[in-house]
């Protein structure tokens, strides 16, 4: 069995461009980003689908120096740039991830990818309930359903992203499509925001390492954040707002 993890990775960013290549004691976002996800022990391969944007090199060579591959595809329609990263790859579950996640847990990745294949489910996320800091998301399916996303899915909502189509269609929606849990946590810390989406979320985040450094637990960041002002420092962040604004087109 083959599990590849795909993160998203672009130059572009309306509200804090070249976020990702944003450097902590040395190190971009990205890189910080990549070591992490390569500390999972259930992810055989990682690859980074990123674009043709100018300045896109600079991903390149970030994924290079760790040693991941890449793919560079469609900036719109990032299902079909997902899809093409891992067409070739013959994976058989895909564990999806995106660059804003800097400090993603690798042993979270893990949990998720086992819950996925005690159940036999075609999908499973911590983002179906949101009670995981915002930065900790993790999805993992079947490439088979990634597959039938990219020929079924219409919609810009669908398209701009990259499983609407799979989760929307699955039993937790009322659909038969497909079969999907969600992966629950004890807690609630939908509040926490580990994220970077606007300069203040990249202030949270540098905070965050200068204190833990780049190897500690999302529980680490996530008590930190919560025990001292860092967490005030962007509460009133809008959860998800890219993916608003696409169901807006739709």
């Amino acid at each position: 069995m083959k599990v590849i993890a795909v993160t998203q990775a672009r130059i572009g960013s309306t509200r804090l461009p070249k976020k990702i290549l944003k450097k902590v004691n040395g190190k971009s976002l990205l890189e910080i980003h990549l070591l992490r996800i390569l500390n999972a022990k259930r992810i055989d391969k990682v690859k980074v689908a990123t674009t043709k944007e100018p300045e896109v090199e600079k991903i390149i060579e970030v994924a290079n120096k760790v040693g991941v591959a890449y793919y560079q595809g469609d900036i719109q329609d990032v299902l079909d740039r997902f899809y093409q990263t891992l067409k070739k790859e013959k994976a058989d579950y895909v564990v999806r991830l995106t660059s804003d996640c800097p400090l993603i847990d690798p042993a979270l990745i893990d949990k998720i990818i086992a819950f996925t294949l005690d159940n036999d489910l075609e999908y499973c996320s911590n983002t179906l309930e949101e009670t995981y800091p915002d930065g900790q998301d993790v999805e993992v399916f079947k490439f088979s359903a990634i597959e039938k996303a990219w020929y079924n899915a219409k919609l810009t909502s669908e398209r701009e992203h990259v499983t609407p189509f799979i989760y929307n269609n699955s039993n937790v929606k009322g659909k038969d499509l497909f079969k999907a849990m969600a992966f629950p946590s004890d807690n609630n810390y939908n509040h926490v925001r580990l994220t970077v989406d606007e300069p203040i979320d990249f202030e949270v985040v540098k905070r965050l390492i200068d204190e833990v450094g780049i190897n500690g637990s999302w529980q680490e960041y996530t008590d930190l954040y919560l025990k001292t002002d860092i967490g005030q420092l962007n509460k009133n962040i809008i959860r998800n707002e890219g993916y608003q604004n696409s169901l807006k087109k739709d």
